[in-house]
């Protein structure tokens, strides 16, 4: 049985008593968002609570409201505990948005694991609100055991230096989630000693059902999946999840997969991102990845950081092409060919981008995760076709 007492949020302690005497009639002027919606599902939790109302984020899709048990929060928690060896007391560092599944379920992991919370707020840089603004501070502050993030916060907690790779090396084990890990986060990541781990899930399955391994001596392409998780392919590739964290219903998802064992499978992309170019299917995904590494091979890694995604426009002759759209300034005519010949030498003539395009700057989600909103870039893109794209002509594809 849980002996949760309270937890620390935004520097305040709230009891457990409190919580439950208040969660009801909270404060909109004292407190913020965050801080609202964090008492409010804990006191829903608290007060014993068996269906609970959680929205989607609409990356994937249109926002739509998801009904889960209390005893699907309650295997995804403890399976997850399992799967990172969490144990009772575990110090859990929680800054990740309560509205989306993924914060809640870092609350509902310290409700059944007996976890020590610290709640922040979900900013960029989340140990910011630590007040770490010395070494004799940081060297005052206890260890945290277990966090999950964003690969936005992630990338920019690694930048700052020593200090705070020193307080992700000392965690049990880290969980990065809510959006693909870039090759340049992913080459930063071999710098922290704890383990840290790839999730894919979704609302339906109450968080993550697999975990991928990012780093160590031993990190992989595959996920792994949890105990009690059965997957599959569908007629198009995407992968099936049947699972008690499903109310054992099937859930087919629109992620292209490889299912390399009962227990194992490589992500390909979202079938919402496949291009139908001349009859020819491209993966978004695919492109991306060898564009990615082609950014860190010409011009001395020059643009290695740029951000970027690959997506369709309307053409008369093939229906859609593929076209990859950057932020920030267009390159220069070298770099393009640079780019260009690099790309022809790893991609068939209709994965070949047939426009580079720069919008600068992205349209992202409103969230913390700052994720790319592809869909209202592509509409800039197209109204604006002739001043910020550049076309590759057939006799480079």
């Amino acid at each position: 049985m849980s002996s949760f007492r309270g937890f620390t949020l935004n520097g305040k302690y709230f009891t457990k008593k409190w919580i439950l005497q208040n969660y009801l009639n909270l404060s909109t002027e004292r407190l913020t968002e965050s801080e609202l919606k964090t008492l409010k599902f804990s006191g829903q939790w608290l007060s014993g609570a068996q269906d609970f109302i959680i929205q989607t984020s609409g990356s994937t899709g249109k926002p739509k409201a998801i009904r889960l048990t209390r005893s699907q929060m309650n295997l995804s928690a403890r399976m997850t505990g399992e799967a990172l060896n969490l144990k009772q007391g575990d110090r859990a560092f929680v800054c990740l948005s309560p509205t989306y599944i993924s914060g809640i379920m870092m609350l509902v992991r310290g409700f059944v694991l007996d976890l020590e919370l610290t709640i922040v707020e979900p900013t960029r840089n989340p140990f910011d609100s630590l007040g770490l603004e010395n070494y004799a501070q940081y060297e005052c502050t206890k260890p945290f055991d277990f966090a999950a993030f964003v690969p936005l916060q992630l990338q920019t907690i690694l930048s700052l230096g020593p200090r705070y790779l020193s307080l992700l090396n000392r965690m049990k084990a880290i969980l990065v989630g809510g959006a693909p890990v870039s090759l340049d986060l992913l080459k930063k990541l071999q710098r922290v000693e704890a383990p840290v781990y790839h999730t894919f899930g979704m609302t339906e399955t109450a968080s993550h059902i697999a975990l991928r391994r990012l780093n160590g001596p031993e990190p992989s392409e595959s996920y792994e999946v949890l105990p009690t998780v059965e997957i599959g392919e569908d007629a198009k590739g995407c992968l099936t999840i049947m699972s008690p964290l499903t109310n054992n219903q099937l859930v087919v998802t629109n992620d292209l997969v490889e299912v390399k064992s009962e227990k194992s499978f490589i992500w390909l992309g979202r079938v919402d991102n496949v291009i139908n170019t001349g009859g020819i299917k491209v993966r978004a995904e695919k492109v991306e990845k060898v564009i990615e590494e082609a950014l860190y091979e010409i011009d001395h890694g020059t643009y290695a950081n740029r951000e970027f995604f690959v997506g369709p426009l309307s053409d008369d002759k093939y229906g859609q092409v593929v076209t990859a759209v950057f932020e920030g300034p267009e390159f220069s005519t070298k770099t393009k060919n640079n780019l260009l010949k690099t790309l022809s030498d790893k991609l068939s003539k209709f994965e070949i981008p047939r426009h580079f395009c720069f919008v600068d700057p992205f349209i992202r989600s409103p969230n913390t995760d700052g994720k790319i909103d592809r869909g209202e870039n592509l509409k800039i893109v197209d109204s604006n076709c002739s001043s910020n794209h550049t076309l590759i002509e057939e006799s480079h594809r």
